[in-house]
């Protein structure tokens, strides 16, 4: 399918053609398909291209009632219909997480090269700064 092909064959490519290759995609996304082959194609046959990214102001829908504007100046959560709170709760509840996983990610990668940091200054106070199988036997440990 469009959307499976995309995920896992188009988007690893998405970051390191943007020149961002060391960065994750981000967080919250949307993408805009356009279907490019010419009326009557038969679908295994269809090209698709993407016509836009957008990072910067992806709504969720069922927000809506709680976005402020002229005409509903003091709109808030609790705007939001209790039939679509449910979902909006999921949502919200699922880029936490996700939010979560990725802070605590860079924070475990800061903690270990600190470590190998910290490793490799004993190891030079001793001579022994180049001794890497030192290193890996010490982190091994350190993670158990």
């Amino acid at each position: 399918t469009l959307t499976k092909d995309f995920i896992s064959t188009d988007l690893p490519l998405v970051m390191p053609a943007l020149g961002l290759e060391a960065e994750p995609i981000p967080l919250w996304w949307t993408s805009d398909f356009i279907n490019s082959s010419p009326p009557g194609t038969a679908e295994k046959d269809e090209k698709w291209i993407v016509g836009e990214f957008n990072c910067s102001c992806v709504g969720i829908s069922k927000c809506l009632p709680a976005y402020c504007k002229e005409d509903t100046p003091n709109a808030c959560f609790n705007d939001i219909p209790k039939k679509d709170m449910l979902e909006v709760r999921k949502i919200g509840s699922l880029v936490g997480r996700k939010a979560l996983a990725i802070l605590a990610k860079g924070a475990a990668k800061d903690r270990s090269s600190r470590a190998m940091e910290s490793l490799q200054a004993i190891l030079g106070t001793v001579g022994k700064a180049d001794n890497e199988a030192l290193i890996e036997k010490l982190m091994t440990w350190k993670r158990s």
